[in-house]
């Protein structure tokens, strides 16, 4: 997955960077950013934390994980149902329900993102399943135009055409595919942009590539191209369904293992040594998680880099045009952990103690204040969907001669760089100064 690096700057800095998005913008604030901390250990400050209560919103955090992360593994498992319905008998109506089971898979999988961020075991393992931007000449046929990574070496192998890949000096044996093979072709040749694995390969697979640019539409494979003997299209349909079947049950596995790093009673998992922590530590990392996603990864990688290249292959969720849902539950997973909230995929949601609580109990004005700033954020995303169901993708929104459409996106931005100055503040009324649980020299 490519992400933005924390920075060692401040926080204010990165935001005002992020809020311009353009020559024409004002920064978000004319304060001047503070001097880069020096060497000299941080001043200790006394702990605004009842270590009970921070357990208890610790504890509550674990089980939001666990909700969502189960809630992945069930979409993953309807999507996994509904592959094998589509190979089984390959038309119309079974791939565009294998197409609409992605979607709904994204919804619980895109609100877990704001757990990767301080919780390495969820950052270690996320690569593999929703690593972007890929390079699909990797997988599969292309168009003769097909713009990839400079420099990959694996940009046009076609695994589905060919059963061995020269790879520099190396020949790879392709022959077999297995969910064990796809997982060991990512990042080959040294190139992150080799996905072969995880929710965008199987987006490749269900839409293709998507043709249009900046014009409305999404990917459009052929139902076909799985079909095995007659009316088959796109060739090597065997192979292709062989993927697509490998790419779903690794994706399966993956999050049913997660699953497990997060339930309750399991001495041996994650979620055991998280509450071995103190409650600082793991209030910490939720802070952190928070920021993290909304400031480098939503508003920078995912939004911002995108708008200034006026990027379609620098958009999450391309082949679908999925984009805006995308980026609308990353939000809402920040606004989850914050409000110790969670409505589950069955209707139901999950409340429990929360970081807002801790916070008004110590800084009140603070608590409303980030409370009101996740619901701008909320509702800046929420454009980006109503603007999907006018007809106007984000694709579209961040295309060069779109004024109006980019304004939507750089609104989303700045929202999103506010929320995150809230955050930091809210993270300072429990005097946690330092919210990276890696360092002990920098914040976001």
């Amino acid at each position: 997955m490519i992400r933005m690096p924390l920075a060692s700057a401040s926080l204010l800095a990165i935001a005002i960077s992020l809020a311009g998005c353009g020559e024409d913008k004002a920064p978000v604030s004319q304060t001047p950013a503070p001097a880069a901390s020096s060497a000299s250990a941080p001043v200790a400050v006394a702990s605004q934390i009842d270590e009970a209560a921070g357990k208890a919103v610790v504890s509550h955090y674990a089980d939001l994980a666990l909700a969502v992360f189960s809630d992945a593994a069930s979409t993953g498992k309807a999507l996994q149902g509904a592959i094998d319905a589509l190979l089984a008998n390959p038309t119309d109506a079974t791939l565009q329900a294998a197409r609409e089971a992605w979607l709904a898979a994204r919804v619980p999988y895109m609100q877990s993102e704001v757990f990767r961020f301080g919780n390495a075991v969820v950052d270690d393992w996320e690569g593999q399943l929703n690593a972007w931007p890929l390079d699909e000449g990797l997988i599969d046929y292309v168009a003769a135009d097909y713009q990839h990574a400079l420099g990959n070496p694996g940009a046009t192998a076609n695994i589905i055409a060919n059963t061995e890949l020269q790879v520099g000096e190396d020949k790879l044996d392709v022959t077999t595919i297995t969910p064990q093979l796809l997982a060991s072709l990512n990042e080959l040749g040294g190139s992150e942009a080799n996905v072969a694995t995880g929710y965008h390969a199987i987006e490749f697979m269900l839409w293709g590539q998507d043709l249009n640019g900046s014009n409305p539409g999404a990917g459009a494979r052929p139902a076909t191209d799985f079909v095995v003997g007659e009316g088959a299209t796109g060739g090597n349909n065997e192979r292709r369904r062989a993927f697509l079947k490998a790419a779903g049950e690794l994706l399966v596995s993956d999050l049913d293992a997660m699953v497990v790093q997060w339930q309750a009673g399991n001495a041996d998992n994650y979620r055991a040594s998280l509450q071995a922590e103190s409650a600082e530590n793991g209030l910490r990392k939720m802070l952190f998680g928070m920021g993290s996603l909304s400031l480098g990864e939503l508003a920078g990688e995912r939004m911002k880099v995108a708008l200034e290249a006026n990027s379609t292959e620098d958009e999450h969720d391309c082949f679908s045009d999925n984009t805006h849902n995308s980026h609308f539950y990353n939000g809402k997973g920040i606004r989850n952990v914050y409000l110790g909230e969670y409505q589950k995929v069955d209707g139901t949601t999950l409340t429990g103690p929360s970081l807002s609580s801790l916070v008004a109990k110590v800084g009140a004005a603070a608590d409303s204040a980030l409370q009101a700033d996740l619901a701008a954020t909320e509702a800046k995303l929420q454009a980006l969907v109503a603007s999907a169901a006018n007809g106007q993708h984000f694709d579209q929104l961040i295309g060069a001669d779109n004024a109006a459409g980019q304004q939507i996106v750089r609104d989303a931005i700045a929202a999103l760089v506010k929320q995150t100055g809230a955050i930091e503040q809210a993270a300072g009324k429990l005097n946690i100064g330092d919210l990276n649980p890696d360092t002990a020299d920098h914040t976001f």
